[in-house]
């Protein structure tokens, strides 16, 4: 009988990793023009190198409706929120919130220093977290990911968008 190879990894050397899902689900027709624009958007983003991303992956998770996203590995929190409130993220979610232009989007950040924090605007249908776990609005201590993470201080980088435009 063959024997499988069974491996694991060894984090110790990465104690503030940060794992964050991401995903866009077409909701009308002109949401498929909007998720092929993003991905040479991102694709020159992540060419950059930004400062703490370690590991960036693209993920299929369906075909209808189409439903795309990634996968990234940060060597800690700061590094992405710096980057999530910083050029080119800080328009595109600009852009987004003006107008999801037929996408709904979302996120879910799990960190080893526990925490779990998640995001959905303009889904029709709930995914991950939001499928089980009770729903409520991203106002006050919600609003931003940081605080839903229940972590200390104040952000480098001021948000993109106040609260009170949302």
């Amino acid at each position: 009988m063959a024997r499988i190879t069974r491996t694991t990894v060894n984090l110790t050397g990465f104690p503030d990793l940060v794992v964050i899902y991401l995903g866009m689900r077409v909701r009308t027709l002109r949401g498929l023009k909007t998720v092929a624009s993003f991905g040479p958007r991102i694709s020159a983003a992540i060419k950059a190198k930004p400062d703490g991303l370690l590991l960036h992956e693209s993920v299929f998770y369906s075909v209808y409706p189409l439903h795309v996203g990634m996968r990234q590995y940060w060597k800690d929190f700061v590094s992405l929120e710096n980057w999530a409130r910083s050029l080119p993220h800080q328009e595109w979610w600009k852009e987004f919130l003006r107008d999801s232009a037929g996408v709904g989007f979302w996120h879910e950040t799990y960190s080893m220093r526990g925490g779990i924090e998640a995001i959905y605007d303009d889904l029709n249908t709930p995914v991950g977290l939001a499928q089980f776990a009770p729903m409520e609005p991203a106002r006050g201590s919600m609003f931003n990911a940081r605080k839903r993470l229940g972590l200390q201080g104040d952000p480098q980088v001021p948000a993109p968008v106040p609260e009170d435009s949302v």
